[in-house]
């Protein structure tokens, strides 16, 4: 489908563009000026799931899709930032999959698309069994009044590529510093506020729950974070992204986030901010992740568990004072 619906003849890229780094926000810089010379509409393909992981559950192995860095939501979002008007949203399965390499230049590039310029990498491949390549590109561009156009790699100031794969990694390890250096801002995970079974509160800690990534590509962890949407401005917070197995034996991963008040949650509370927290359900909330604080573990007792979030709660609180919100 398309998102929104094709708004005339465009100046297209194609790729998953999961995390919007710094390497697709060049890429995206250049599709916005040549769509700005040649008066077209600046847009975007990308694809729901990710081919690999569509391939990845095809042959049984869902353990092989690639983590992801952002929710659908995130990854669109961060695509509109970049100055994108027009996103074809496309949903790979067994048909997209299947379609011959002609037909994927022809009837969804051309046709449906109406793509004018095309931006592509050097390895870019496309077409059942990726048998499309860039002299197949620049072979029946013309045919259909497709410019095309090939960006090399984009490095970092090593001279490294930026790449998703990357920030994986970095997100895997807990580096949020080496992932933010490649994204070129703090990860993030938005969502709207969902209902949980409001153990938080019972142990004097609400959460407000959010839905992470499927196949969430961040460590497991508590984490010092950044509130965005409660209120015009932010509120400072302690995370927890994992599965919860003091509490929980379902193995699904969560977010639950704890806003801190002022002037500490243990000796006292902030009745006018404790309502709004009651209000925050529904709420579309962003998430900015700022430090792991530690690795999320079992507890043999919730006073343990308790023992620990006070500890978390302590050094979320003494980073704040030290870094400002």
């Amino acid at each position: 489908m398309s998102f929104p619906a094709s708004n005339g003849p465009c100046a297209l890229t194609i790729g998953n563009f999961d995390g919007v780094h710094l390497g697709h926000q060049a890429i995206l810089a250049r599709v916005r000026d040549a769509a700005a010379a040649r008066e077209l509409s600046p847009a975007v393909m990308t694809f729901e799931p990710h081919p690999k992981e569509y391939f990845a559950h095809l042959r049984g192995q869902p353990e092989l899709a690639p983590a992801r860095i952002y929710t659908l939501r995130d990854r669109l979002a961060a695509i509109r930032a970049c100055g994108i008007r027009q996103i074809s949203l496309q949903r790979f399965n067994a048909h997209l999959a299947a379609m011959p390499a002609e037909a994927f230049v022809t009837d969804l590039l051309a046709d449906s698309l109406q793509a004018r310029w095309l931006l592509v990498g050097r390895d870019f491949r496309f077409g059942h069994q990726r048998r499309g390549n860039i002299e197949l590109l620049r072979e029946l561009g013309p045919q259909h009044g497709i410019e095309v156009e090939v960006m090399e790699d984009v490095t970092d100031p090593a001279g490294l590529r930026i790449s998703s794969s990357d920030i994986r990694q970095a997100l895997a390890e807990g580096n949020l510093d080496n992932a933010k250096a490649h994204l070129g801002r703090a990860w993030t995970i938005s969502g709207h506020v969902l209902h949980g079974r409001k153990l938080g509160r019972t142990l004097g800690f609400p959460t407000m729950n959010i839905r992470p990534p499927a196949r969430c590509a961040a460590r497991a962890g508590v984490y010092i974070v950044r509130i965005h949407g409660l209120d015009d401005a932010p509120f400072a917070g302690v995370a927890n992204l994992g599965m919860r197995p003091t509490v929980d034996q379902s193995r699904r991963m969560v977010l639950e986030v704890h806003a801190l008040t002022e002037p500490d949650p243990l000796l006292a509370r902030d009745p006018a901010f404790s309502k709004a927290r009651l209000q925050a359900y529904g709420k579309l909330v962003r998430i900015e992740f700022l430090q792991l604080l530690r690795d999320e573990l079992r507890f043999s007792d919730l006073d343990s568990l308790t023992a620990a979030i006070q500890n978390d709660v302590r050094l979320a609180y003494d980073y704040f004072s030290r870094h400002g919100l």
